[in-house]
């Protein structure tokens, strides 16, 4: 996936009414973001809320200490802040775009589609790098969207071995693995171990171990290997349930989130899905007792 999809243009483009410098809000905003990347995100949080309290109609305030919340992953503090910003200055897109992901984050997907909808509404072109859209569509039920979502970012990142799983996911929702399996998105080029074999193993020729093996070859640092890993299990995990091995999938969903998962979106994805999963699980009456 493209991951730095919004990163530094859609912090901007909300970080605009920001009281001139030498203003008692600019110095206060400019100190929360120092602040903020040395790491010290409990000064970062006292001087942003210092500017909401002296500029409390300034969007720029909120959207500052929203990014402060997300930072210390307090995701509901976060979308309150965003939602203020977004009262203030409605055509905000990178508000809705980091409100969208909280959203998310928090299982809010219908939420979550909603803010990024606006995002595209805003800013239509942005619509075939929107990845997150697709997946947000996947997990609120809306598959056939969810699909055309991911078609459309082929055009855009024709070798990502993700996108070509998430169209997949969507497409076996709607009409079932065999077909999913037909319509498999061809990729050639994507250079991450082990995703080639994991689309290997979405097209039928490859196995959940070989996935696991070739995440482990080689010699290779702790941390890679973390990440090699978490992504073979997600996939795994992803594959068995949409096989209906429902079992099976948890426990590789599991490892994702729980032990290999790092603090990105993609790790709050899997973190999400072991949510839903946790939550169909105690939802099941336990049998009777004879």
């Amino acid at each position: 996936m493209l991951k730095k999809l919004f990163a530094a243009g859609l912090i901007v483009s909300f970080l605009t009414n920001v009281a001139v410098a030498g203003s008692p809000t600019g110095e206060y905003l400019h100190t929360a973001r120092q602040a903020l990347q040395r790491g010290d995100q409990d000064e970062a949080l006292a001087a942003a809320t210092k500017a909401v309290d002296g500029d409390p109609k300034n969007p720029s305030c909120y959207a500052t200490r929203a990014m402060i919340y997300d930072s210390r992953r307090e995701f509901d503090k976060a979308v309150a802040d965003y939602s203020k910003s977004i009262e203030f200055a409605p055509a905000a897109v990178g508000a809705y775009q980091r409100r969208g992901e909280d959203h998310f984050r928090l299982g809010r997907f219908a939420e979550s589609v909603a803010d990024f909808d606006k995002v595209i509404e805003l800013e239509p072109e942005r619509e075939p790098y929107h990845w997150q859209r697709g997946i947000s569509l996947y997990y609120a039920g809306e598959f056939e969207r969810g699909a055309k979502q991911f078609d459309g970012h082929k055009a855009v990142n024709p070798n990502d071995v993700e996108n070509a799983v998430w169209h997949y996911l969507c497409i076996a929702r709607l009409s079932g693995a065999e077909k999913a399996t037909a319509g498999l998105m061809k990729i050639e080029g994507d250079g991450r171990v082990p995703m080639m074999r994991v689309h290997a193993m979405f097209s039928g020729n490859a196995t959940p171990a070989e996935v696991l093996k070739e995440a482990e070859a080689g010699q290779i640092s702790a941390e890679e290997r973390k990440h090699r890993l978490f992504y073979a299990h997600l996939y795994i995990g992803l594959f068995q349930e949409a096989a209906g091995q429902v079992d099976l999938a948890h426990g590789h969903i599991l490892l994702a989130a729980e032990k290999y998962a790092a603090d990105d979106y993609m790790g709050d994805v899997a973190r999400v899905h072991a949510a839903v999963l946790k939550r169909a699980k105690s939802a099941t009456p336990p049998p009777l007792q004879k």
